[in-house]
């Protein structure tokens, strides 16, 4: 999974090469050129390299054929490098003109003073086609700082056939009828009827599901560790606890383990986004793409479900000249253009952040229309730039309080606390 957590646990900075870099040393025109100057603007794609990469090096050389007076030098930066190679080369004036940027890293760049607002340029010309959450994760202080490429959310995996084969009819939409049916799955079909990946992103669901956060963004205090989030992380553990789902896994290719026993139907259901479902479609049980079912995550005890939502904007570096930073914007404007996303989507099978990019096309791939019809559900991160990193201290207490190392308030405590440092003016509980 590296949507979610992956920019929460970076390393320390590493160096960046001015050779790498775009706007102090690709572009040719300065702030005088006149617009049909020759231009060169370096885009850094923190996507796959082997299975997304070729499409989007695809449509660069669309762009480029379509604009013969800008040149876009590409660098896929492994995603995991991505945060702090960023950092580290705005923070010397030599990063990128354009980045594909986590959405959880935003709204810290922004604050930074690393992008520059796209506010009524040609890159958000088609704001109003966008999925409004998604805009919102894409924004900081009343500016639009980056537009939104592809995006993800999680949802309740389920194997039909196994399903079918223990009398199941629909999917859960609980966490007790989960509980329920993992139980019927293992007692019918003799595998485990669910699997948890214990990480924080995945924790997630449990904290919306009881109305709560990590954080209150709106009156500034750390939740954490509230009635409601203990009562979430609980549900966690009487899910770990119950007959038909697996044990907790905390080995270093737990989750690898669990997408192997999802795809080959040796456990009936997992919470997951759909950035797995090509790697699914691979496994033995899902040779007919069909036999996936994707379902909403179960509710909580308010009755409502929630899960994060993901994926990616196309950011501008703030340090460009005028001739730069208006090509970074036609780019963006390109990339994500309705035509654009169908391409991305049909290609590697992301979800498009646009409602017009979800044409028969795209729909076709089962994965794609499931999660696209409880992507409304999904919850945007709040635009706090120290949100991500929160990921990080939180999932080192879940770990203790799932192992049985810590109890749930103990744990979430020493969360809160951590949480704290992070944003030092939040009040606590």
């Amino acid at each position: 999974m590296r949507r979610g957590i992956a920019a929460a646990v970076l390393a320390a900075a590493i160096a960046v090469s001015a050779s790498a870099c775009g706007s102090s040393s690709s572009g040719s025109s300065g702030s005088g050129a006149k617009a049909d100057s020759p231009v060169t603007i370096t885009w850094w794609d923190t996507s796959d390299a082997t299975n997304e990469a070729p499409t989007y090096k695809a449509l660069v050389a669309a762009f480029e054929k379509a604009n013969p007076t800008i040149t876009v030098k590409y660098v896929n930066v492994p995603f995991a490098d991505a945060q702090t190679k960023f950092q580290t080369a705005a923070g010397s004036s030599g990063a990128p003109d354009v980045l594909r940027a986590d959405v959880g890293w935003t709204s810290g760049f922004a604050k930074a003073g690393y992008l520059v607002p796209l506010d009524g340029t040609a890159a958000t010309a088609d704001s109003s086609s966008f999925e409004k959450q998604l805009v919102t994760q894409a924004s900081y202080n009343g500016h639009q700082y980056g537009v939104p490429l592809v995006t993800d959310t999680l949802g309740l995996m389920y194997n039909k056939a196994l399903f079918a084969k223990a009398g199941i009819t629909a999917a859960p939409t609980t966490w007790d009828e989960l509980k329920a049916d993992a139980a019927l799955v293992k007692q019918k079909d003799g595998v485990d009827g669910f699997e948890f990946n214990a990480a924080s992103y995945y924790a997630m669901p449990f904290l919306f599901g009881e109305g709560t956060d990590m954080i209150d963004a709106s009156s500034q205090k750390i939740t954490v560790n509230s009635a409601a989030a203990v009562k979430g992380i609980d549900t966690i553990k009487s899910l770990l606890a119950s007959p038909g789902v697996t044990k907790l896994d905390t080995t270093a290719n737990a989750y690898a383990t669990m997408m192997d026993k999802f795809g080959s139907g040796k456990i009936a259901m997992i919470v997951q986004g759909p950035w797995e479902t090509t790697n699914v479609y691979k496994g033995s049980a899902f040779t007919d793409k069909s036999n996936l079912g994707v379902a909403q995550v179960p509710a909580g005890s308010t009755g409502k479900a929630g899960a994060p939502i993901g994926g990616h904007n196309l950011v501008a570096y703030a340090g460009a000249d005028t001739a730069h930073q208006a090509a970074s914007e036609k780019f963006i404007a390109f990339m994500t253009s309705a035509a654009s996303q169908v391409t991305i989507a049909t290609k590697n099978a992301t979800l498009p952040t646009r409602s017009d990019a979800y044409t028969s096309a795209v729909t076709s791939n089962p994965g794609i229309a499931a999660f696209q019809a409880i992507l409304a559900a999904g919850v945007p991160r709040p635009a706090v730039p120290e949100y991500s990193s929160m990921y990080t201290p939180f999932n080192t207490d879940l770990l203790k309080i799932l192992a049985g190392q810590e109890s749930t308030q103990t744990g979430l405590n020493n969360a809160s606390v951590a949480i704290k440092k992070l944003v030092p003016s939040y009040a606590t509980q």
